[in-house]
């Protein structure tokens, strides 16, 4: 049960309108997680600017989703993990990569010295070592693209603590925690 009221276009106004009203426009739909956001306009599209950003960054849309991924399994997100589940399948991911992405893992070594990497990230709080950085450079990334990696999970952790807060109705096929099917 929403624990923060999501705003609906209709009854929005001022920037959180015209913000919604894009969204609708671009993806013919206006999710839970933004008509929430949409309580604060400059939280909303501090959002949307940030993702689009990074969306324009030198990692692939497919390792993006890999990170949105293992970020929202590490800490339970189940309206971030169904919402990247669904666009993994519409980027052409299979259920098993999907699945690994989950868990952290990847048959492609440099997806997965990225997962790893981001898992760090997550799990030392971003209090990675020096050999925690030698392995993701030693797995073929350059600096800007460590720097969009760590950008990717602080962008993936404030989708995955704003929806943890605020509970919104999960608009996709709800996806359980693997940590949840293992209890």
């Amino acid at each position: 049960m929403e624990r923060i009221k999501s705003i609906t276009p209709h009854e929005a106004t001022g920037k959180s309108k015209v913000l919604l009203d894009d969204i609708n426009k671009i993806l013919g739909m206006t999710p839970n997680m933004m008509r929430s956001m949409a309580q604060s306009p400059a939280v909303l599209e501090g959002y949307l600017k940030f993702s689009e950003s990074l969306s324009a960054g030198e990692l692939s849309v497919k390792l993006r989703e890999q990170i949105a991924l293992v970020v929202g399994e590490s800490n339970g997100c189940i309206y971030c993990l169904s919402a990247h589940s669904a666009i993994g399948q519409i980027i052409g991911m299979s259920q098993e990569e999907i699945l690994d992405s989950r868990r952290g893992e990847s048959c492609e070594s440099k997806s997965l010295a990225a997962l790893r990497f981001a898992f760090k990230l997550v799990t030392m709080h971003g209090r990675v070592s020096d050999n925690d950085l030698s392995q993701i450079r030693r797995g073929g990334f350059t600096e800007g693209a460590i720097v969009e990696i760590i950008a990717n999970v602080a962008l993936n952790l404030l989708t995955n603590y704003f929806n943890l807060v605020a509970e919104p109705e999960v608009d996709y096929t709800a996806v359980p925690s693997l940590i949840e099917q293992q209890g």
